[in-house]
């Protein structure tokens, strides 16, 4: 794996034991405040006894299907996102994301029911996990759900750190062999992507702290390195040196860093 920088130093915000009460007290609230989202918050928060429970319901209350009904798909998703101990640290650092990485997020229910960035790459850590465990076809049909539902398309293969936000999050797509470090920042319409039919180790490899702005698309079996920042609508074609910055079509590099983790501070600013 890639080089990891620490996760967000927030020891509450990735401590299950005090998110899912923080959780369920904002649900609590909206019902109070709105009426009209009591049901909601009941069947998708407050009728569940943990995180990845209430999790499983919010994504199957979006990509079921009528050929994959909602309690099916809830059962399936639910056992998939306990079934490896790394998902629910990655999950609750995805959340802590969220709030510290965007303004327009007031707190960590509004991205876990609202935000399909947040939605899509939790549906694929429990796609990866079925892909891992061989259940290839299910993990498959989750994926298309996701592109139909949220238009992410990350292949179920595809290995994502923890700590990832994903803004917007219209567009994007991430191959099959991409690998994502952790505390990464990507804006809508990036790709992870190859440069034609070759086949084998053929996508992106994303160091931690990278901020990859709207628009871009990295190709081919190169490595962007921790820290980098990559403009917006750029073309990144040739591997990325650490801590740098670079734009344009193609991709060169323009600068340095103004922090060792440009995906923490989402300045998408370039150098002058």
């Amino acid at each position: 794996m890639l080089d990891a920088l620490p996760l967000p130093a927030d020891p509450a915000a990735l401590d299950e034991d005090a998110l899912w009460p923080a959780l369920r007290g904002q649900a609590e609230g909206w019902a109070r405040r709105e009426p009209a989202l009591a049901g909601l918050v009941a069947r998708q928060v407050l009728a569940h006894d943990g995180l990845l429970p209430a999790l499983a319901a919010v994504l199957a209350a979006r990509l079921a299907s009528a050929d994959l009904p909602e309690p099916a798909l809830r059962a399936i998703l639910a056992e998939a996102l306990a079934a490896d101990p790394a998902v629910p640290t990655a999950i609750q650092a995805d959340l802590e994301a969220h709030q510290a990485r965007n303004p327009g997020c007031p707190n960590a229910l509004t991205a876990f029911l609202l935000f399909k960035g947040f939605h899509a790459v939790q549906a694929h850590r429990a796609a990866h996990v079925l892909w891992r465990a061989g259940r290839r076809p299910m993990a498959l049909v989750l994926q298309s759900r996701n592109s139909e539902i949220f238009a992410v398309d990350i292949h179920p293969a595809a290995r994502l750190g923890a700590g990832l936000f994903i803004d917007h999050a219209t567009g994007i797509v991430i191959g099959e062999t991409a690998v994502v470090g952790d505390n990464v920042s990507l804006l809508h319409e990036v790709t992870l992507g190859g440069t034609g039919k070759e086949s084998g180790d053929r996508h992106p490899k994303i160091g931690p702290g990278v901020l990859i702005g709207a628009g871009a698309k990295v190709l081919g079996n190169i490595a962007v390195g921790a820290g980098a920042k990559i403009g917006a609508g750029s073309v990144v074609l040739h591997p990325v040196p650490p801590h740098v910055t670079v734009a344009g079509v193609p991709a060169r590099i323009v600068g340095g860093c103004k922090s060792a983790a440009p995906a923490f501070d989402m300045d998408h600013s370039l150098p002058e």
